[in-house]
This record gives structure tokens, sequence and C-alpha cells, in this order.
């Protein structure tokens, strides 16, 4: 036979040799390692994704936080304004809403006003005195400090603040570094309020319908559990703020110490952040408490809020919060921590109801509970625009 025909049989056997050879390597691979290296380029992939999200969302931050903050809100009024829509029609209780959580806002924010225009004075004057009776205790007590060490350690003290609180400011700055900015992004969220109280069922069907056909079953159902969760997280998140609020407040102002309304109110505020916002907020009482009323009555200011956090954490948090969103709080934790670092003060604030919503949708499509329907709820935003009579008969 000539060498012209050899060639393709040497064509044949060098790649069956080839196919023999890779086959022997693939075999002496061992199986854990080969189920690893299949989780770890999905684990890429998947890894690539999120990082796009993230970037996605923080070049439209500026659309993105007022969509989050209304959509808060929205969990925030859901019960009252549910309340009054099966009394009323829409429009007026839409209305009557907007009212009533504007004259909720302004009225916390007006007590804080009036009581720090009061008391501004007194309390900075007593402020100074205070600061310098406690670095003239540090230099003849019994410690025996020098004013140059004290100054030294004041400023690292400052420095590592300015340092921890840079991260936190950008995010505060995050919905616009100008007043224009923030004055859009107050709109905004106000315009999506109204729209999703107006209309979600609108909104959240013409979402659906971005979907396949055969997806959208299972993302109508997803979205409705995350909703609901979304709404008791509200619901026991306003609780727990109250009650945190109430107690540092009042005891602030049992124990006589200053600015007792504005600290109740930053309390409330400060408490969205769980963990975190009620600690740091209630470290400014016990400040005021020591430098204004003395250390003795600064330790009382800082026991009734350690209380107030030995309640949170161990009965309000477990109780509540821990059957509200079903996460663990050790997640939450790291939820906030996570935000806090990605987006700031807004990063925290939204942290643990995106990771209760996710946590829900995650195990809604696991478990495929779209295929195990149940009556809706009244929370469902789909069922907030059908008609009273409709939603009986359905």
């Amino acid at each position: 036979m000539s060498s012209a025909d050899d060639k393709p049989r040497n064509g044949f056997f060098d790649s069956l040799r080839a196919r023999t050879v890779s086959t022997d390597v693939s075999g002496t691979v061992p199986r854990g390692l080969k189920v690893a290296t299949a989780y770890a380029w999905r684990f890429l992939v998947l890894a690539a994704a999120i990082a796009v999200i993230i970037w996605i969302v923080i070049q439209l931050r500026l659309l993105i936080i007022p969509l989050l903050a209304a959509i808060l809100i929205t969990a925030l009024v859901w019960p009252v304004f549910t309340l009054l829509l099966r009394r009323l029609p829409r429009w007026l209780s839409l209305i009557l809403t907007l009212l009533l959580t504007v004259a909720v806002i302004s009225g916390l924010l007006w007590v804080a006003i009036w009581q720090i225009t009061r008391d501004a004075a007194s309390v900075r004057d007593r402020t100074v005195a205070g600061i310098g009776e406690f670095r003239d205790y540090l230099i003849q007590g019994p410690l025996h400090l020098t004013g140059r060490e004290i100054d030294d350690a004041v400023r690292q003290a400052f420095g590592l603040i300015q340092e921890q609180a840079q991260l936190l400011w950008s995010g505060a700055m995050a919905i616009g570094s100008t007043l224009g900015h923030v004055a859009t992004g107050i709109l905004l969220t106000l315009f999506i309020l109204i729209c999703v109280l107006a209309d979600g069922g609108g909104i959240w069907r013409w979402v659906v319908r971005l979907f396949p056909t055969r997806a959208r079953a299972a993302v109508d159902g997803a979205g409705r559990a995350g909703w609901r969760t979304v709404i008791t997280y509200a619901r026991t998140q306003l609780l727990v703020a109250t009650i945190d609020a109430v107690g540092i407040g009042v005891g602030a102002a049992l124990l006589g110490v200053p600015l007792a309304a504005p600290i109740g109110v930053l309390v409330f505020l400060g408490a969205f952040i769980p963990f975190v916002g009620a600690v740091l907020t209630g470290a400014l009482a016990v400040f005021l408490a020591l430098v204004y009323n003395g250390p003795w009555i600064a330790l009382w200011m800082l026991v009734i809020v350690l209380g107030v956090q030995q309640i949170e954490g161990h009965i309000l948090q477990p109780l509540l919060m821990g059957a509200a969103v079903k996460v663990h709080p050790l997640a939450v934790v790291l939820a906030v921590a996570g935000g806090a670092m990605i987006a700031g003060i807004a990063g925290a604030v939204f942290a643990v109801p995106m990771a209760a919503f996710v946590n829900v949708v995650w195990l809604y499509l696991s478990r495929r509970g779209w295929e195990r329907p149940v009556n809706p709820g009244p929370d469902d935003l789909i069922w907030s625009t059908v008609p009273r009579s409709r939603r009986m008969t359905a």
C-alpha cells in the first residue's frame, strides 16, 4: 500500500491514541477534585454576575436608593393604608395615609428641633465645663496624665472615628452630593410611594409579564412571599424602634438628661439599623449625661441603655425579628456590615429587608412553592387593586 494511503490510517490511530491518553489522564483525576472544579467555575460565574449587579446598582444609586426607600416606606404605612382601604375609596385612603405619614414625621422633627433650640445654649456651656472638669480629673486624679498625653489620645480617637465614619458618610452622600440631588431623591421617593400605593397591583403585573410565560407563576408567587416578609419586617422593626426610643428617651427624661426628646427621635431612627443604630444613638445619651449631669447619672443612663439593648437583643430580636425575617441573627449582623461597606448608611438600612426578601424568595423557588397555591393575603400588592366584589369571589 502506498504512503498516501497510510496517512489517513495513521491520522486515525493518532487520534485514537490521543483519546486514550486523555481518557487515562481524566481517569487519574480524583472525583472530589472534579466536583470541586465543577462548583468552582459555577461559583466564579455567579460571583461575576453578582459583581455586575452591584456595579449597576452603584451606578444607578440615584434611582435605586429612592426606589428602595419608597418600597420600605410603603411597607411601613401598608397596615394603615389597607385598614383605610377597607372603608374608604382608594384615592381618599392614599391621601389620608400620606397626610398621616407627613404629620407623624413632622411632629417628631418639630419636638426634636424645639427642644434643641431651647436647650442648645445651656447644653453647650455645660458640655464645655464638663469636658474641662473631666480633663482636670484625668490630670489630678489617680491616673496622673499630662495634658499632652490627653491631647494625643483625643487626637488619635478623633482620627479613628473619622476613618471609620468616612465610609458611612460616603454612603450617606450616595443619594447625592449636592442639595439638588437630595431634593430630587426625596421627590422621586415620594412619587414612587404614591405610584405604588395607587397602583401597586398594576405595576407588579407589568413586572411579571416581563418574564417568560412558564416562569410567571414562580415569579409571581416568589414576589408575593417576599413582599409579605418585607411588610412583616417593617411592622416588627417599627415596634422594636418604638420600644427602644420610649425606653431610652423616657429614661433620659427621668434622669434629667438634656435633649431627651431628640435622643428618643435619634434612637427611633437609628433602630432601623439592627444591633448598631440604637447602640450608637444610646451612646449619645450617655455622653450628654456624663458632661451635663456627672458620672453617676451617666452610669445610670448607661444601665438604661444596656437594659433596653438586652431586651431588644434577647427578647425582641430573637422572638419578633427572627420570626419576621427568618434570618439568623449572625446573618443579620453580616448583612448590616456588608451593606455599610458597600453603600454606607443606605446599605446598612436596606441590608436586612433585602436579605430577608432574598432568603424567602430563594426558599420559595427551591421548594417550588408556586405548585402549592395558597389564598392571597391582604398584604399582596396584586390584590390591592382588585375591586372588593371580585376579591371576594376570587
